[in-house]
């Protein structure tokens, strides 16, 4: 496997410019603090002296204040707080405002006392524990700090604590167990319920609890679209109807097996490591792991640990910094300041990130562990987008993990804003994202991000939309090592992996580089740009994907995205057209409403070159491209291998025709308006359906009208079939006809089919070609199928092919179904891999890459690749994750444990 940690590479430059920014001069002046300080002491010496009547600070307040009167005194030097080792209680948190600011000749450094780590607390230790029962303790935390704190964390031994919660959580199984799911009839996810709503919670029997309190109780769920959770107090209860009615609306509504627990119940705290506080007594009710002296147990008191806010040159450096409901660290409209090897660690609620920089410039977050943060590990967002100048603020060789604890779109680093930088990090076990990123001109290289999207779908490790037409151009994804991106969701069972892939380029994303990265073992596929613009996908290796290995489906102007966005994107377009900055951006030269071609295809301007795809699954497909139209979008000299097996691109196109036209009665002669025409037949005919023939534009067409039965669940909609036709089984043949309706949008099924009826004893055969589906409205439409029937051996080949039949399904509720000039013709037989050349990838080869060692993730190439010849170039796999640094909080990183395989649910 490629391990970055291995290649101890300190930028130099890099490295020069945060040494000037963060080192304390020769002239600086220090303080100092320590837990046996004094804050009546000056403060200036690192340990209390022999008579004690002279040493460090007890507090990081007092150093603020003595730096402060130090800078209206008049001294400008580089001003240094060293903090001893030892555990500081920031109760209220420590702020800092432009008083407290440095230069760049001389900064304000706050750091750790040399090799020794002093801990940042933002609560308070709670004691004075006596017993309650079943191994529950309680104590009174009025007199603690805690009066009217209706703290919602509490930590033991330093590990978050569960609030008690019924299904109980299940270490064993942390993502598919420890849930119980929403009761109610299924529903499509996709599909519009009439008359839901978003605060009703159907509870199956086995799952329904009894609680004094249900106004203290909270749903953890999952709703519809299995993205993100909410956390929703509970407003009332109906025990009879099973029903939970939640105080607020939630994203979306609770749908049956939508997953969710309860929490918040004295009646359901039962389990080891859960706990509950009684906000009308304030007695804290907890169960603890071990025994309740074997460690501190505290609870959060301040929102952030350490804010700063228009501040110039401030350092913080070397601390640990635990326990808050935000964050650790704030940066508000700051300027040129830097966290510097930190440990953040169990801060954050829902909304709460481990580092946050709210815009300012220049802004680094450098060599810092991140963990178990409520929402993201970091976010950054600055800059200008009118003038698109870049913030310039930064994540630099972090190591980040398990965050997203309460919100699960929560991810390692969000991005905002113009101009961020996410480079060297190592990023893994997310519920989401490793990074997503809106806005502009971001830059995401060097980066190792591994198990990832532990608990969502419809997910990728890195994320950008663009349904303003702005989003996310001029950002650049770049040597990277991205691999097990999982996803988890709803596939007639909880399952993993599922529905994601490596780089998401999703809603009309545009102007997007994406070179030289390395994506291997994703849930869907390696890549997906999803009506994607104006992208270059160059030279990158993508390995293993999961059902393809990459993918590009556009938008119409037919469907819903582009229908509801495109007011968005004119507008977008709009504000920024006419700037200076925007011209030279790839894609901006036209605006949204002109993009669409001749058929209503939106996804234009992507180049795809370069690139290695390589897998191995038999049953795995190398692309898969919808509403792409070739000539507006360049995808070849690529290079493929499947392992020695044939590639599936899911095209069927025909050769050269080699026979006439086969579909008995073509043109639909000899029938009347309600009389179906020669040779053709009912399949199904449902009560009250009727056919015939009908005279449009002086031809002749067969209309079918709807007469869906909605008493039955199978059979219960039109089908029209022609006579047999007799055909070779293993022949290649294209199926041509052409479809209209009188709704507005409507779909019908076009195909081949051969039907064999189960007798005596031996199961009825049924094989159809595919695909079918074909999208029609109320102008005539020409629409073809190439397809190939199964030789021996193939699938769904059976022994007496031989005759079969020309089909049309008309399933709508409504409406007519017009075909006419239908054509079976057999053509010369092209493969899939041919079918895609076809559409002008003639340069792309077949060939093994020659990895020099897959199997330990090593995919650098043999001196005789057959890819150098179409000019790949070697990808830096010795830059990628973090490197050694006198500014990592630890070295060589230990990576905690998580997700090697994803544990499921039965």
């Amino acid at each position: 496997m490629i391990n970055p940690r291995r290649f101890a590479l300190i930028p130099f430059l890099q490295a020069a410019l945060l040494a000037a920014l963060t080192a304390t001069t020769a002239h600086g002046t220090d303080w100092y603090v320590a837990p046996n300080g004094d804050d009546a002491w000056s403060g200036k010496l690192p340990a209390p002296n022999a008579e004690k009547t002279d040493g460090p600070f007890a507090h990081l307040s007092q150093a603020r204040d003595a730096v402060r009167d130090a800078r209206k005194a008049g001294d400008t030097s580089a001003m240094t707080v060293q903090v001893r080792a030892g555990l500081y209680e920031l109760s209220a948190g420590l702020k800092l405002d432009a008083q407290d600011s440095g230069t760049a000749e001389a900064p304000v450094v706050w750091r750790a006392f040399e090799n020794e780590k002093p801990v940042l607390i933002g609560g308070l230790a709670i004691s004075h524990w006596d017993p309650w029962k079943d191994g529950i303790l309680q104590t009174d935390v009025r007199m603690q700090g805690f009066k009217g704190a209706a703290f919602k964390q509490l930590f033991f031994g330093g590990q978050r604590q569960i609030l008690a919660r019924y299904p109980n959580y299940d270490p064993q199984n942390p993502y598919g167990g420890g849930w119980a799911y929403a009761d109610g009839e299924m529903w499509p996810m996709y599909a519009d319920k009439e008359g839901e709503d978003k605060h009703t919670l159907l509870v199956k029997p086995q799952d329904w609890r009894t609680w004094a309190r249900p106004e203290d109780v909270e749903v953890f769920v999952f709703p519809r679209y299995n993205w993100w959770n909410d956390i929703l107090r509970v407003k009332s209860v109906d025990a009879e109807k099973h029903t939970v009615t939640t105080a607020k609306d939630g994203s979306y509504a609770m749908r049956a097996n939508d997953r969710f627990y309860f929490q918040g119940a004295l009646e359901d705290l039962d389990a080891p490591g859960e706990w509950y506080l009684d906000r009308q007594t304030w007695t804290l009710y907890f169960k603890p792991p071990a025994a309740i002296d074997s460690a501190p147990v505290y609870a959060p008191t301040t929102r952030d640990i350490i804010a700063i806010e228009n501040a110039n040159y401030v350092t913080l450096r070397g601390f640990t910094l635990e326990c808050a409901d935000g964050s650790a660290v704030v940066l508000t409209k700051a300027n040129h300041c830097r966290v510097v090897g930190c440990t953040v660690r169990n801060v954050g609620d829902f909304s709460g990130t481990g580092i946050s920089v709210r815009e300012g410039t220049d802004n680094g977050v450098v060599g810092c562990d991140i963990s178990q943060t409520g929402s993201n590990g970091v976010s950054l967002s600055g800059g200008d987008r009118p003038t698109l100048t870049n913030a310039g603020n930064f994540v630099d060789n972090c190591y980040i993990h398990h965050v997203g604890v309460f919100y699960k779109q929560g991810v390692g680093v969000a991005l905002s804003g113009v101009g961020q930088r996410v480079s060297h990090c190592l990023i893994h076990d997310t519920p989401r994202f490793a990074i997503q990123f809106g806005g502009n001109n971001h830059l995401l290289e060097y980066n190792h991000l591994r198990h990832l999207a532990l608990e969502t779908e419809d997910v990728g490790a890195t994320y950008c939309g663009g349904r303003d037409w702005l989003t996310p151009r001029g950002t650049v994804i770049r040597y990277n090592f991205i691999h097990d991106v999982l996803g988890f969701g709803w596939n007639g069972k909880w399952t993993s992996p599922y529905f994601a892939w490596g780089i998401y380029l999703d809603d009309n994303s545009g102007g997007v580089d994406v070179t030289g990265n390395i994506v291997a073992r994703c849930g869907r596929s390696c890549i997906h740009g999803h009506s994607a613009r104006d992208c270059r996908v160059e030279n990158n290796i993508f390995v293993e994907g999961g059902m393809r290995q990459w993918e590009f489906n556009g938008w119409t102007v037919k469907q819903r995205f582009w229908e509801t966005t495109l007011p968005q994107m004119e507008k977008g377009y709009e504000a920024v057209a006419n700037l200076p900055a925007w011209k030279g951006l790839r894609g901006m030269d036209v605006p949204p409403e002109k993009i669409p071609d001749s058929e209503g295809r939106v996804m234009s301007g992507d180049i795809f070159t370069r690139n290695i795809i390589a897998w191995k699954n038999p049953e795995a497909k190398a692309l898969n491209v919808v509403n792409f139209n070739p000539a507006r979008n360049q995808f070849d000299r690529n290079l493929y291998w499947h392992d020695g097996l044939p590639l599936k691109t899911g095209q069927h196109k025909a050769g050269k025709v080699i026979s006439g036209n086969l579909a008995p009665n073509p043109s639909f002669q000899d029938g009347g308006p309600n009389a179906l025409p020669k040779d053709w037949q009912w399949q199904i005919h449902t009560p009250g359906g009727t056919a015939g023939v009908t005279e449009d534009n002086g031809a002749q067409s067969l209309r079918i009208d709807a007469a869906y039965n909605h008493e039955k669940k199978r059979d219960n909609y039109p089908i029209v079939v022609s006579h047999d036709v007799e055909l070779k089984p293993g022949g290649a043949y294209r199926l041509h006809a052409r479809l209209r309706t009188d709704q507005e949008n409507a779909k019908a099924s076009l195909m081949l089919q051969f039907f064999l009826p189960a007798t005596d004893g031996q199961p009825a055969h049924f094989w159809a070609s595919s695909p079918s589906e074909a999208k029609i409205t109320p102008a005539w439409q020409d629409f073809e199928f190439a397809f190939s029937i199964p030789a021996k051996g193939e699938k769904g080949w059976h022994e007496k092919m031989k005759n079969f039949r020309v089909r049309l399904d008309w399933a709508a509720e409504k409406g007519a179904l017009y075909a006419a000039d239908v054509a079976l013709e057999e053509t010369e037989s092209l493969d899939e891999w041919q079918s895609w050349q076809a559409l002008g990838d003639q340069h792309s080869i077949i060939a093994d890459p020659k990895f020099l060692a897959p199997e330990k993730d090593d995919y650098r190439l043999a001196p005789d690749s057959p890819a150098w010849a179409l000019g790949f170039q070697p990808i830096p796999v010795e830059k990628m994750g973090p490197y050694a640094s006198p500014d990592r909080a630890t070295w060589p990183i230990v990576e905690a444990e998580g997700a090697r395989e994803h544990p499921i649910a039965p």
